[in-house]
């Protein structure tokens, strides 16, 4: 599997059901080694926070 998404990209951030992360823009930090079930996870970071988070690639989109 290969990830979508690269280093610096800009994504669109959109937390699963229950989640209280905030979505929005956020910019792709660095793509994580994909989990033994063959998911594919980034490290991801928004300008309007000083950390970053882990997120699914199905909770991300293209973003200008």
């Amino acid at each position: 599997m290969t990830h979508k998404y690269s280093m610096g990209q800009n994504v669109y951030y959109e937390p699963t059901f229950g989640n209280a992360a905030a979505r929005g823009k956020y910019k792709v930090v660095r793509a994580l080694p994909v989990e033994n079930d063959n998911r594919l996870s980034y490290r991801i970071k928004s300008i309007a926070e000083t950390f970053e988070r882990i997120a699914e690639e199905h909770q991300l989109s293209r973003s200008d």
